[in-house]
């Protein structure tokens, strides 16, 4: 009587693949979500580069909402643009948060922040 052995088993089984599913699943409702706060940030970049042209805080702040009505900004106006002086080149900065609700009581919280070149 010769006994065979069984070849090893290899594979993920029905419920890790339901499970590894489930996280990716999630994390790309995440990601989803996320992105399009993180494009709209570099949109924000993007007029704070452009508004840094000007010479007065008023000027700065017209360039901003002027760009800012072009890409569809939402998230922060030109009131809340911090604008200072270094030497002599013009410094925008800016500070604003998105929320985005995820379920029940939970909520992400994404937190952007930057400056002109």
């Amino acid at each position: 009587m010769t006994v065979q052995s069984r070849s090893r088993q290899r594979g993920i089984t029905f419920f890790g693949l339901v499970f590894v599913g489930a996280v990716v699943g999630i994390s790309g409702v995440i990601a989803a979500q996320v992105f399009p706060t993180v494009l709209e940030y570099q949109m924000v970049t993007k007029a704070v580069n452009k508004a840094q042209e000007g010479n007065s805080v008023v000027e700065v702040r017209s360039i901003f909402e002027k760009a800012s009505a072009i890409d569809s900004i939402t998230s922060i106006t030109a009131k809340d643009l911090e604008v200072t002086k270094e030497g002599d080149k013009v410094v925008v900065r800016f500070a604003y948060e998105r929320e985005i609700h995820l379920v029940g009581p939970a909520w992400l919280t994404l937190k952007y922040a930057g400056r002109s070149k």
